[in-house]
């Protein structure tokens, strides 16, 4: 407690934390502001209906956005879309002039960023336009219709609201970044997820002792189960490949330096949530196209597999949380250069040979680190429908959402701490730091 109480008096701390909350508070004030002309219930009944699907986990990573249809229901996927392109491009080596800015520095990055931008803005106007079609063929009950005047006007001042909606909470997320604490489009997420969190809890005990649809044994052993799952989650974010690294001694002037014995720390998930938020927005495209189309048979067989959660859509998505795990390794991680900086400055692995075969050994032990935390990740994205399927019985809090809310928590509290201990203040932890991992959504850094 003594150490929430240090953060506010650091003006330079307090003013980051006051600033961050008061745009999250923008931002949640917008999810509440629905787009005029749509009927309230009727959307409300068709994210009830469709909680357990694609749909509602879309809803869940607009922070609810979606399912309200407000002025933020496109939420952050395009801005995450077209980051995860310029990500394939850089790492791909398609576009000479993308790896020139990458080498530029700090100047590169800021170019690099606002590229990312303008990408953003197309995505958000193809994506807004397919979800406007969409919800004004869509019918319940009959004649019950989502949009009460559909018609150009309606579709023309949506797509402009859903596009605007979407850039201003890309740019509140970078003032965030920027002079708050915590990665801003991460901590939007965050937001998101926990302010459903009192509902769900409602909701499971409605189930329990109103409507009896579940035992209270069940629900123990669910509980038991998400506390289970949040020490493994913390525990595999937390988790360090330790390679021990030796310094050489060398005389420079009359001074002895070097001799040191130290280690490479390897996280065994090093993306975090960014390969799930990369792989849940990759799946969302095949929904946009459809969407543009909704009444044609391809869109209705699209939409349905994405409905239904079929096993192979579960295999797929597992497949590409693995798949961007490798991927953002293999951006953000050159083991070649981190061997020629440990050879720059006498460093070497015990008995590996410096240069080429340490990079190979550092190369080595990343795939086979990761492999394990993607695995994990994967299993854990799937863990609610596999409890749907076996027990026949909703899991409100899903994998997904844990490792997204234990993930950012770890993130941010470890950038606060940073802050505590630069200014001479004791950490949260009294027996080490927190092992957080500072990323970016935006950059995958």
């Amino acid at each position: 407690m003594t150490s929430f109480v240090d953060i506010f008096k650091i003006p330079e701390l307090r003013k980051r934390v006051l600033f961050t909350l008061g745009i999250l508070a923008i931002y949640r004030v917008g999810v509440a502001i629905p787009i005029p002309g749509i009927d309230a219930g009727a959307i409300q009944q068709l994210f009830k209906a469709q909680a357990n699907n694609f749909l509602g986990f879309l809803d869940m990573m607009s922070g609810g956005a979606m399912g309200r249809m407000s002025i933020f229901a496109m939420g952050v996927m395009p801005y995450i879309n077209s980051s995860i392109i310029m990500s394939l491009l850089q790492g791909a080596h398609v576009i000479p002039y993308l790896d020139r800015l990458a080498k530029e520095g700090e100047t590169g990055r800021k170019r690099l960023n606002q590229i990312t931008r303008y990408f953003t803005l197309l995505l958000a106007l193809i994506q807004s336009f397919g979800l406007t079609t969409l919800i004004t063929k869509i019918r319940l009950g009959g004649d019950m219709a989502v949009v009460r005047e559909p018609g150009a006007l309606f579709v023309f001042t949506t797509v402009m609201t859903l596009t605007a909606g979407t850039v201003f909470i890309m740019w509140l997320g970078e003032q965030i970044t920027e002079m708050g604490i915590g990665n801003g489009i991460s901590l939007m997420i965050f937001t998101g997820i926990v302010d459903r969190i009192p509902s769900s809890l409602n909701q499971m005990r409605r189930m329990v002792f109103e409507l009896q649809e579940m035992s209270l044994l069940t629900a123990l052993g669910l509980g038991a189960l998400i506390l289970v799952v949040v020490g493994l989650v913390v525990w595999v974010e937390t988790a360090q490949r330790k390679i021990p690294v030796q310094y050489a001694r060398r005389m420079v002037g009359r001074k002895m330096y070097g001799g040191a014995s130290t280690f490479l720390p390897l996280k065994v998930n090093q993306s975090g949530v960014i390969a799930v938020i990369f792989a849940v927005s990759l799946l969302s495209v095949p929904v946009t196209f459809a969407s543009f189309n909704p009444d044609g048979e391809w869109a209705k067989k699209i939409l349905g597999v994405w409905n239904q959660r079929a096993m192979w859509y579960e295999a797929a998505y597992a497949g590409l949380i693995i798949f961007f795990c490798y991927f953002y390794n293999s951006v953000q991680f050159n083991p070649m250069d981190m061997a020629e900086n440990l050879k720059k400055w006498g460093g070497f692995i015990p008995g590996i040979r410096p240069g080429e075969p340490t990079a190979d050994y550092i190369n080595g032990v990343l795939a086979r680190i990761t492999l394990g935390g993607a695995v994990f990740v994967a299993a854990l994205a799937i863990l609610p429908d596999i409890l749907h399927r076996v027990l026949n019985t909703p899991f409100y809090f899903g994998g997904t959402s844990i490792l997204i809310v234990v993930g950012v928590a770890l993130d941010t509290v470890g950038q606060l701490e940073s802050h505590l201990i630069m200014r001479h203040y004791e950490g949260f932890s009294k027996t080490g730091r927190v092992k957080g991992r500072w990323f970016n959504v935006g950059s995958g850094t």
